[in-house]
């Protein structure tokens, strides 16, 4: 049996790739209006962020799984300020100061909600029991 710290095991850098860029899915989906618009919507793309996220860390059971989730919501609310106004064609690139201003709370939301994704995907890693090394 391996005695070592869990802490030490190093982040899944693909994971939280590929789990941040599902915020691109915002600015896609008001392209095309497939699912709606306004709060269903939202309500609709933030369900299946968080279930995407919860489920893929918590079963998938990779190292660290709140700060894993944490960084992906940082980068998730980067993404949206970077490409949400590009692709959704709203000019919020251009935006100056107010995009500046926009850029802490929406990193300090972003890392709050990946934190308590990766809580609750912690507790189903912990549910399942820990993962046996080969």
């Amino acid at each position: 049996m391996n005695d070592k710290p869990r802490t030490r095991d190093p982040l899944s850098w693909p994971l939280i790739v590929g789990l941040s860029s599902l915020a691109l899915l915002w600015p896609l989906t008001g392209l095309w209006p497939v699912l709606g618009e306004g709060a269903p919507r939202a309500i609709i793309l933030i369900g299946i962020t968080g279930a995407v996220w919860i489920g893929t860390v918590g079963f998938a059971r990779p190292a660290r799984p709140v700060l894993t989730l944490t960084i992906c919501g940082a980068a998730h609310g980067f993404i949206n300020l970077a490409f949400g106004g590009l692709l959704a064609g709203t000019g919020a690139i251009g935006a100056g100061p107010a995009m500046l201003m926009a850029f802490i709370p929406s990193l300090a939301m972003g890392a709050g909600v990946g934190a308590l994704a990766g809580l609750a995907a912690a507790g189903i890693q912990a549910m399942l029991g820990r993962r046996e090394e080969r």
